[in-house]
């Protein structure tokens, strides 16, 4: 079944996009992990090393403080629930996006539900903190979503109409 220039565009745009979002859940797992290995105190050193140099040259930066601040507060519970949390959210994420680039039917309405919980507590922390990352995260998230749809409904209309039409080709 030929689906024409735009449909091979979208199609592309699509698998793109999955296997972007795919990459974004392995980086969640390492994520995840090295919040496990590492103690908040190791995290709090990292970030001063990092910021030193910031700091020797203005002192009074904003995101180099903000970030030792937030890092002198965190705790272990902080940095487990941190780490709970990506890694559950990799692994869903990893494993939908690979059932989904197989072409299993079931994933796409799970894919499409998961990112729709997710774009909601990504609007609510919008709302809460707004952030340009945050924003175009929500942004590419929906973007994943529609696209996940159309895909979805055209496998759908595909395989209800059954294996005679796809089998041109002899």
């Amino acid at each position: 079944m030929h689906r024409g220039r735009d449909h091979t565009l979208l199609d592309r745009t699509f698998q793109i996009s999955l296997i972007l979002k795919g990459l974004d859940g392995l980086l969640e797992l390492i994520g995840g992990i090295t919040l496990l290995l590492i103690t908040p105190a190791q995290i709090a050193a990292v970030v001063r090393a990092l910021t030193r140099h910031e700091l020797s040259e203005d002192p009074h930066d904003l995101v180099a403080n903000l970030l030792i601040n937030y890092t002198d507060t965190l705790g272990v519970a902080t940095t487990v629930f941190g780490a709970i949390y990506l890694l559950v959210h990799g692994i869903v994420k990893v494993f939908l996006v690979i059932a989904v680039l197989r072409d299993k039917l079931w994933a796409y309405p799970w894919l499409i539900g998961f990112l729709i919980v997710f774009i909601g507590f990504q609007g609510y922390e919008l709302v809460i903190n707004f952030g340009w990352a945050l924003l175009l995260l929500t942004a590419f998230d929906i973007f994943i979503v529609v696209l996940t749809i159309r895909e979805y409904r055209f496998h759908r209309q595909r395989r209800a109409a059954g294996p005679a039409e796809g089998s041109s080709t002899m």
